[in-house]
């Protein structure tokens, strides 16, 4: 089987590694979406420093998987800012999940990003087994009443439009 080595790359470990501990079903649109608690920046309302899923129900939430190694990550952050500025009033959370092993490496990326919405860190990756992500970047779109709505592998520019309007969408469909 496959084993992994403290000379592989970082990014080369963990693909492997999160190969090896998926589970036999990916998360698919209609699921439940697994909750999770996980440490976290600090919550500009409450001050909490964790994050829970469940805690969220009720939003729609646009969960992120990244790593700092990760270069389509480092594109998709700015675009989420904009999400997140453009829609929160509306009821969007976008949270992005870090899967790096080290903290000064996912530091030093949020340092240079300063994104403006949460961050939590999974650096033993329980998470995206939980999720069963196969990829960096991967989204997974969770409806109001915790539900997947989306799960979209990778981020290019040019399909970005596309999943804002789903995004769109379902902050329409969520309206009271």
């Amino acid at each position: 089987g496959a084993r992994t080595s403290r000379a592989w790359p970082r990014p080369l470990a963990l693909a492997v590694a999160l190969a090896v501990a998926v589970p036999a079903g990916a998360v698919s649109v209609g699921d439940p979406a697994p909750d999770f608690q996980l440490p976290a920046t600090r919550d500009a309302r409450t001050g909490a420093m964790t994050v829970r899923l469940s805690d969220l129900r009720g939003k729609l939430v646009y969960l992120d998987f990244w790593a700092s190694w990760c270069g389509p990550c480092k594109q998709s952050f700015p675009w989420m800012d904009r999400l997140q500025a453009r829609y929160a009033g509306r009821g969007l959370v976008v949270l992005a999940v870090d899967l790096d092993t080290h903290a000064d490496d996912a530091q030093a990326f949020l340092d240079e990003l300063a994104p403006g919405f949460r961050v939590a860190f999974d650096a033993q990756g329980a998470t995206p087994r939980q999720y069963a992500i196969q990829g960096m970047p991967t989204s997974v779109l969770i409806g109001p009443d915790g539900k997947v709505l989306l799960v979209h592998g990778g981020f290019r520019a040019e399909e970005a439009p596309a999943v804002e309007a789903r995004i769109r969408d379902a902050l329409s469909g969520a309206a009271r």
